[in-house]
């Protein structure tokens, strides 16, 4: 095969695109920033994004789709309080807006029209940042290479987002508007406001920490679960095992915690080897039943009680 032979290039993400193809005959362009969709290879040409996401990709994907929506719950929640009946509705269509947001992101993303993405592997932290190394061969002049090296997984996430926020935008105000009876005019849209503050931070946190967050999110994962658990669990009161099934918006909240727990879990073991990585799920009941053994102990309720009354 004959390949048009040119200087070498320099920086880490920069590469020279293909710009004719004849037999076995390859011509490429001057070394510069490789198409969208495309990144280098060790020879330093830009090649087409082809491969499947690996597991740790679409669980990477899958937390921060549950971002939304878990902060929605949580505004859901904080704001309903007991005074409305419509926090179910409201719980099952933030699940609505954030699942058709998903699928759409993924119709629309390449391959277009199906529920599969082509990407590239992601290699190292420095995939992520681009922008960072791109070279100056003279100390004066800057070669700009920045491109998506990780394709599609940065871009993806806004593309969902902003997908999230016009759903929310369509189909929020008019069910709060219809069910809400039981709040104030006020208060009725404080989720709907609260969403249009977190999805600008979310967009932020993505931008400048998608590739921190791509290491990190399993032990984020297992970390915030159990502290928000914990938390529940004493600002419940539940003290045994009784406490825990008198009310059954506990268990779900305990049964939710346990499936974050076991997305952790997987996160992090990658189940490279099935038989040795599934055993560990069995340690998901496990916080749970820690602190119902030890609550005797600490008796939450009575630390709350002071706290309340300020000793």
């Amino acid at each position: 095969m004959a390949v048009d032979i040119q200087p070498a290039c320099l920086g880490l993400y920069c590469g020279k695109t293909l710009l004719f193809k004849n037999g076995s005959t390859e011509i490429y362009g001057e070394c510069g920033v490789c198409p969208r969709g495309q990144r280098t290879n060790a020879q330093k040409y830009c090649q087409p994004c082809t491969e499947s996401p690996e597991l740790y990709d679409w669980l990477y994907l899958g937390f921060m789709a549950m971002l939304p929506l878990v902060l929605h719950w949580f505004f859901i929640e904080w704001y309903s309080g007991k005074k409305s009946s419509s926090a179910l509705f409201q719980h099952i269509t933030a699940l609505f807006e954030c699942s058709m947001a998903a699928i759409i992101t993924l119709l629309v993303s390449d391959p277009v029209g199906v529920l599969y993405i082509r990407s590239c592997r992601v290699l190292m932290l420095s995939d992520w940042y681009t922008m960072l190394y791109n070279p100056s061969p003279d100390y004066v002049t800057t070669v700009h290479c920045t491109h998506e090296a990780v394709y599609p997984l940065y871009t993806i996430v806004f593309i969902y987002y902003a997908f999230c926020l016009v759903f929310m935008m369509l189909l929020r105000p008019l069910l709060v508007k219809k069910i809400a009876c039981g709040l104030g005019k006020s208060d009725r849209f404080k989720s709907i406001y609260a969403a249009l503050y977190f999805f600008p931070i979310l967009t932020v946190l993505q931008a400048v920490g998608g590739g921190l967050l791509y290491y990190a999110f399993p032990y984020i994962i297992l970390v915030l679960s159990l502290v928000t658990l914990a938390v529940y669990m004493s600002a419940s009161e539940i003290e045994n095992c009784y406490d825990l099934l008198v009310r059954k918006k506990r268990l779900i909240v305990l049964f939710s915690h346990w499936l974050l727990h076991a997305y952790g879990i997987i996160s992090i073991s990658r189940v490279d080897k099935l038989e040795q990585d599934l055993p560990l799920l069995a340690l998901v009941p496990t916080p749970a039943l820690f602190y119902l053994f030890t609550a005797k102990f600490t008796e939450p309720s009575r630390i709350l009680s002071e706290g309340a009354n300020g000793h």
